[in-house]
């Protein structure tokens, strides 16, 4: 899933980018609400961490210009200690959640989960294809009674098929969610991944549940192969 943190604290924006990438998240960071306003618009996240007071343009009236652009992604506000004004208009202008600083980090993470199972359609606690089972908060997966070891990127990788399994996702679609905005690379690092997970889930299972779609992208068979 694909993060857009907006921190004008450097070190916290930095340190919330360290941890949620180390869950799996791919994570944007931008340090006013200006360029969070602009990469909220040019890129499709998942979920966003805006704090309230930000230079310039805050995060209250982000969240509001956000909204009334037609940006429903889930949104979990930063709130001052003890400004209980701020999360009453943090959740009047369209938040989704606040929590107030200093914040646990724990609580950031499963708060982030939670308004990604809400958000953008059903997110159940565990993902589930065929005999392929996902738990996103424990960072595990099986393929029917066998737990599969991932890495932090091909599990951010299956959990992005299993969310939309049987539709035909392009490489550029995968490389916006499962990266993240700097990445600069060749765009066949997917394929390189998507080859890394069959040899996970499918081969060792005599399964084919990840499919090339020539010319189009890649599947995961609503199955589960």
């Amino acid at each position: 899933m694909r993060i857009l943190v907006v921190e004008d604290d450097k070190r916290v924006a930095r340190a919330l980018k360290r941890g949620l990438e180390g869950e799996g998240f791919a994570v944007d960071v931008a340090f006013t609400g200006e360029d969070g306003q602009w990469l909220a618009a040019e890129n499709p996240y998942d979920a966003m961490v805006l704090d309230v007071m930000l230079p310039g343009l805050n995060g209250l009236d982000l969240c509001v210009g956000l909204r009334e652009a037609g940006n429903w992604t889930p949104i979990l506000m930063l709130t001052a200690k003890d400004a209980s004004d701020d999360e009453a208009q943090a959740l009047d202008r369209g938040a989704d959640d606040f929590l107030t600083k200093p914040f646990s980090y724990v609580v950031l993470v499963a708060r982030l989960r939670a308004l990604l199972r809400r958000g953008g359609g059903v997110r159940p606690a565990e993902l589930v294809v065929g005999d392929l089972r996902l738990d996103p908060a424990a960072h595990r997966v099986w393929r029917g009674d066998a737990e599969v070891p991932l890495t932090p990127r091909q599990f951010s990788l299956l959990e992005f098929f299993m969310r939309r399994p049987g539709e035909v996702l392009a490489k550029t679609e995968i490389l916006e969610h499962v990266w993240d905005f700097a990445f600069d690379g060749d765009p066949n690092i997917v394929e390189v991944y998507v080859r890394q997970l069959r040899q996970r889930i499918d081969l060792p299972f005599g399964r084919t549940a990840l499919q090339t779609v020539r010319l189009a992208g890649y599947r995961l068979d609503v199955d589960g192969g």
